[in-house]
């Protein structure tokens, strides 16, 4: 749990510097390409706030700590950072851990802005403490359940393994499909083996089967044992969370990976801003960036906004949140108080539905907005 050397270009770290915690998954189980994905976001955009003379001339440094997906790794680097004198804390992609966060920063009274997990209840109460960026998973899914109607599916298959966030998914489809003449089979999917499955979904007659599993297990062998199997050759996969988004989606699995729709947050035109950041993240991570790595840019920007206009002040940096309005990589960024959600909530970043496209594993097809 050691910081990691300052990013290239960063003003070097000293006793005046401004500090942000960085919560990111960077060792396993913990989704480690999504880690770096989202601190390459916070690193980029950390460095040109520097770049362009800090906050009031001083300047920014991340503190970062490695979650490895834990939630009790993660509170307790709540506290470490609140120790340590940050003015806010930052980022995490896990919701389960974000939860744990978000909530003993609250206890702390200290603003913690969430990069990019979506668990409607990211805190059990009302707080002022914590702001969120990307939308509500009931926002997001709703969408992807519309997206699944509209190409006519009426039975849907979920094959989830046991967790919170995935419990909500499954609750929220449900939800929203029922009244619309839809049902959800839930099958179990630490339970089953892959090839019963396929059994399962061909007996019950599914025409969709979403993914609410881990990555790389068990999702990679669900999806090659239901391309391999005939019975289910009209079947539409899916993976509201977003797992196809990332470059190991396509290299495990290549063509079966194709034609696998999952949610994105980011609008089809970025903003100027978001057009050079896209060039720069491309340049640091080596590869196409996800919509994960937009949004660790903008927390840092949406962040350094609110550090410039109040101050180290951490009281005063949480009331700041419904007066922010930001320019962002995707759209002005904005906080609101939203029905039903606890925190200070963007609403809403875009939202798409796309798959890697057959005929070019690399190239993302948008399928539907919402």
């Amino acid at each position: 749990m050691n910081t990691p050397p300052s990013p290239p270009g960063a003003a070097p770290v000293d006793g005046r510097s401004v500090r942000i915690g960085a919560l990111v998954p960077l060792s396993p189980p913990g989704w480690v390409e999504a880690g770096r994905h989202l601190l390459a976001g916070l690193e980029l955009a950390a460095r040109d706030v520097n770049d362009a003379g800090g906050i009031g001339g001083s300047p920014l440094e991340l503190v970062v700590r490695d979650t490895a997906a834990d939630p009790r790794r993660a509170a307790a680097a709540v506290d470490e950072l609140a120790g340590l004198g940050v003015t806010a804390v930052a980022g995490e992609y896990h919701s389960v851990v974000a939860r744990a966060a978000a909530s003993r920063a609250d206890a702390l009274g200290l603003p913690f802005l969430c990069s990019s997990a979506v668990l409607d209840a990211l805190t059990d109460r009302p707080t002022r403490w914590v702001a969120r960026l990307p939308p509500a998973q009931s926002h997001g899914w709703e969408i992807y359940a519309d997206f699944l109607l509209g190409e006519g599916h009426r039975r849907i298959a979920v094959a989830a393994e046991p967790s919170v966030y995935w419990a909500a998914g499954t609750r929220i489809l449900r939800d929203h499909l029922a009244p619309r003449g839809a049902c959800v089979l839930e099958l179990d999917a630490r339970g089953l083996t892959p090839a019963a499955l396929c059994d399962a979904l061909a007996d019950r007659g599914a025409t969709a089967l979403l993914l609410l599993v881990g990555f790389p297990e068990p999702a990679v062998s669900i999806v090659k044992s239901v391309r391999a199997d005939r019975r289910l050759a009209d079947l539409r996969v899916g993976a509201p969370a977003g797992q196809p988004e990332f470059a190991a989606w396509a290299g495990l699995l290549g063509e079966d990976g194709t034609a696998v729709p999952f949610l994105r947050y980011r609008p089809e035109r970025l903003t100027p801003l978001g057009a050079r950041v896209e060039k720069a993240l491309g340049e640091r991570l080596g590869q196409e960036p996800s919509f994960v790595a937009f949004e660790g840019y903008d927390t840092i920007t949406v962040l350094a906004d609110a550090l410039r206009t109040q101050g180290g002040d951490r009281v005063r940096i949480a009331e700041s949140w419904p007066s922010i309005a930001v320019e962002g990589t995707r759209g002005q960024i904005r906080f609101s108080r939203t029905p039903d959600i606890s925190v200070w909530q963007w609403a809403w970043p875009a939202v798409q539905v796309v798959e890697r496209d057959p005929a070019d594993p690399d190239r993302l097809r948008i399928l539907h907005t919402g």
